[in-house]
């Protein structure tokens, strides 16, 4: 693992503008404050005076180019504690520093964010694979975007996000990963209750959000905007090559496009042949709002809420991200949230793909100038002294007709991809525009009106032949499997009412298969089921269960092997305990079912 530092290309706080500085100063001069004309701030972790590490992802010790043993040596447990960084006042080095950004919470403009418990602590990049990563300390004490916390994380929480950042990557999720988790036993953090404080030690790829930008529009900081945007796509995407390649406002050429990425229309094409175009803003605009659309298809495929879809909870580089009172599905139920503060839905399961879409544009708004201007972004005079009154109407026009289209193209590829996992789950080579009501919506219906488990009711299904499915009888005999313990749910059905629509569907299912696999090839088929559909995912219940055992009986073996389950979720067993293992994937209690939480950490 080659350690960097973060990019002087943007500007630090003016108060603390070097590592000098900010080191020099009492610790408690870094606490909260409004920060104006930068994007993060040099802040040092508070020491940690006990620690204690409890857990470590193997599968993110070897994507961030760490060798096997080196989690047990005493620098990485001063790394990961907070109590070691690489900078002195001698030699230089890197030094630590926290994100400034704001946020549309709830739909409401939030002002000031930022990382108020997240310090990151360099910038590294495995050799091997050559992928960069931030890696930052979440729970590590104040920073001047703390606000009125403590900039600590407690224990019950950090659990969490350790074990589904973890979870989401295997089951190939876009989304932030954890390396570890610390117990600070003489940290005592007041939530709910006291609890004992922890810390993640977590990475990414870069964890600039939609609020990074938001704070910026809301202040009038048009220079700044452009000089984030211009750092987005040379240093987080690779290059302005990379983005996509710019199309005209043809619905067919953008469809095209959208199907064909390594194809596009030339610039001075779609200027003589439209009157109008896009520049390289309105292609980063697209190439954000493309990795969003596909990363809300895979959680709305496997089920999963993050609970908190504010902008600043939504990532740039279309990751799943800051996970608070997260959840995977249990009964399937469109309207479900996690959030026990959401009482208007906002961030329920059926509003995902809406909500990342309405904190996109107000991406575009934020990004609205640079992109409207067209090919006079990089005129002298609109860099120094933005529009004249004249020109403001036909660029705000032009922006609109960019964020609008762009809006087409999320939809579309959100649906491509959805579609794609979808059928991949349900164990379809091909793709037909009839699958998308006749058997996925309808099996959608069925587990809502049934009250079915989602995910159990695609694992259940891998494991069941082709040949036990072939007559009414037969398929009315196997559709108990997807009952929970108690039975079949919902109101106005019987048990044979409940098999027939279960048969019925599984008939549809059966045939549709057939198409695609033939009759000879059903042990495939039901391997390659096995591989994309999960037996164990982390529910609320699972790890509430692993939270009591750590925190309260001092169990530190289940944190180890429930991170274990998460890694490899496709597995059968996993080799500790199978009567564990199996309670862990089998039926969620009846009570601990559709659990709620707070947004509180």
């Amino acid at each position: 693992m080659d350690t960097q530092s973060s990019d002087s290309k943007l500007p630090p706080d003016p108060a603390f503008e070097t590592p000098e500085i900010s080191h020099g100063a009492p610790r408690q001069a870094l606490g909260p404050r409004l920060v104006s004309g930068a994007l993060y701030t040099f802040v040092r972790p508070e020491p940690a005076k006990k620690m204690e590490l409890l857990g470590v992802s193997p599968k993110a010790m070897e994507d961030l180019g760490l060798e096997p043993g080196e989690e047990v040596t005493p620098q990485f447990k001063a790394l990961v504690s907070g109590n070691l960084f690489f900078w002195d006042e001698e030699n230089g080095g890197i030094y630590p520093w926290a994100q400034c950004y704001g946020g549309w919470q709830f739909g409401s403009w939030a002002g000031q964010l930022g990382d108020g418990r997240a310090i990151s602590l360099f910038e590294c990049t495995n050799p091997k694979t050559n992928i960069r990563y931030e890696l930052q300390l979440k729970g590590a004490g104040r920073t001047p975007y703390s606000r009125f916390a403590d900039g600590k994380a407690v224990l019950r929480s950090s659990i969490r996000e350790f074990v589904v950042s973890e979870a989401l990557y295997a089951l190939s999720v876009p989304t932030t990963r954890a390396l570890s988790i610390t117990l600070l036993p003489e940290s005592k953090v007041l939530r709910e209750r006291i609890e004992p404080g922890a810390i993640v030690a977590r990475f990414a790829e870069s964890w600039l959000r939609i609020g990074t930008f938001d704070l910026l529009r809301a202040r009038g900081d048009r220079d700044l905007i452009r000089q984030l945007a211009t750092f987005v796509a040379e240093d987080v995407f690779h290059g302005w090559d990379a983005l996509p390649a710019a199309v005209s406002l043809g619905e067919n050429q953008l469809i095209d496009a959208i199907e064909n990425p390594g194809r596009g229309v030339p610039w001075n094409e779609i200027q003589k042949h439209q009157g109008v175009g896009e520049n390289r803003f309105a292609r980063l605009y697209r190439e954000i709002a493309r990795r969003n659309a596909r990363t809300v298809a895979a959680w709305q495929s496997y089920g999963f809420m993050n609970g908190v879809l504010n902008t600043d909870n939504t990532s740039i580089y279309g990751l799943s991200i800051d996970f608070g009172p997260f959840a995977f599905m249990d009964n399937f139920d469109p309207h479900y949230t996690p959030n026990h503060d959401d009482h208007l839905l906002r961030y329920s399961y059926k509003n995902q793909p809406t909500i990342i879409w309405w904190n996109l544009v107000r991406l575009g708004e934020s990004l609205g100038e640079l992109m409207g201007v067209g090919d006079k972004v990089d005129e002298e005079s609109f860099v120094k002294e933005g529009l004249t009154d004249d020109a403001a109407p036909l660029v705000v026009k032009h922006a609109e007709d960019i964020i609008e289209r762009t809006g087409e193209e999320y939809r579309v590829v959100f649906l491509s991809e959805y579609k794609r996992l979808m059928a991949r789950r349900l164990g379809l080579k091909t793709q037909k525009e009839s699958d998308f009501q006749g058997l996925f919506s309808e099996m959608l219906d069925t587990l809502e009106a049934l009250e079915l488990d989602f995910n159990h009711f695609f694992r259940r299904l891998s494991h069941i032949p082709l040949t036990d499915l072939d007559t009414d009888v037969k398929r009315k005999e196997v559709a108990p499997i997807f009952f929970h313990n108690e039975g079949y749910g919902g109101v106005g059905y019987t048990e044979d009412s409940a098999k027939e629509r279960i048969g019925n569907w599984l008939e549809r299912w059966r045939l549709r298969v057939l198409e695609d696999w033939g009759h000879g090839n059903d042990v495939d088929r039901q391997k390659a089921m096995k591989e994309v559909n999960p037996k164990f995912v982390p529910r609320g219940w699972v790890l509430d269960e692993v939270i009591e055992r750590v925190e309260r009986l001092g169990d530190r073996e289940i944190l180890s092997r429930v991170m274990q389950m998460a890694l490899n979720p496709f597995q059968d067993e996993w080799g500790w305990n199978k009567e564990e293992e199996e309670r862990f994937c089998g039926d969620v209690p009846r009570y601990k079912r559709a659990m709620m939480c707070s947004c509180s950490s």
